[in-house]
């Protein structure tokens, strides 16, 4: 039986004022209990995806969708309360603040004290450092644990999807694997994971299906294990006119959507 979808772009183009558009038709689909992760060279439009996918960024044309319901143009807010969650590259603690009080700050819609009690012991327990510096000031924590705060803060309002924006960027390989760890215990807690990532492999190794971007599209789409052995990947990542000869000679070349 197939997971239900939550999150679905479909046909988009967007751009940055009167530039020219960074998606050209793209779409993607994310379904419960999945982590789908979209890769490519500088320039392809993964974050921007994500900034489509929040309502950070209106498209020009397309729809996106959650849990079956068009929410295309709705401001970050209202899709936060709607079930989605965004954690935007690079560190959005509160530096000044304890983990607690960083925290208490993702539920602070949450009005019944006893349902609050509990997403606090439900973060604590899929992160453990949360609740080992529950009083320490933010700032001072290490950048990995830094990480598992914003993915901790990001699962108090008990979001269908989370879209993470290159969250390994600046770790070292220990704590980029035990990032890959909690995103995979996020998973297993049947959240959806939109993931831009530029480690690439190690990413596609953990996701259930990649997206390889480029040009503003998805280029080459599936299992995301077989894409991290595909030779096209490379090739992709050379942009220009290796990266077009190579989907030219694809049967997939040209696929818009995940599946």
């Amino acid at each position: 039986m197939a997971s239900e979808t939550v999150l679905e772009l479909r046909e988009i183009e967007a751009g940055y004022g009167r530039a020219a558009l960074v998606l050209r038709g793209l779409s993607v689909t994310v379904r419960q209990g999945e982590v789908v992760c979209l890769v490519g060279p500088n320039g392809a439009g993964k974050s921007t995806v994500l900034k489509v996918a929040s309502g950070l960024l209106a498209p020009r044309s397309g729809t996106v969708q959650l849990s079956g319901a068009d929410v295309t143009g709705r401001t970050p807010q209202a899709l936060l309360g709607l079930g989605l969650a965004h954690v935007l590259q690079g560190h959005s603690v509160f530096r000044e603040m304890t983990v607690e009080e960083n925290i208490r700050l993702g539920g602070y819609t949450v009005r019944d004290p006893a349902v609050l009690r509990k997403r606090v012991a439900a973060v604590k327990e899929i992160f453990p450092v949360v609740g080992e510096r529950w009083t320490s000031i933010a700032g001072l924590l290490s950048g990995g644990q830094q990480k598992q705060v914003e993915f901790a803060r990001a699962l108090m309002l008990e979001p269908k999807v989370v879209l993470l924006d290159e969250p390994s960027m600046g770790l070292d390989p220990k704590t980029t694997q035990t990032v890959f760890d909690q995103i995979d215990l996020m998973r297993q807690t049947g959240v959806a994971v939109l993931l831009v990532e530029q480690n690439a492999r190690r990413a596609l190794e953990m996701a259930d299906v990649g997206c390889v971007l480029d040009l503003g599209r998805v280029h080459i789409s599936g299992p995301a294990r077989d894409l991290a052995a595909d030779s096209r990947l490379g090739a992709l990542y050379l942009g220009g006119a290796a990266a077009r000869e190579a989907g030219e000679q694809s049967p997939a070349a040209g696929q818009a959507d995940v599946r």
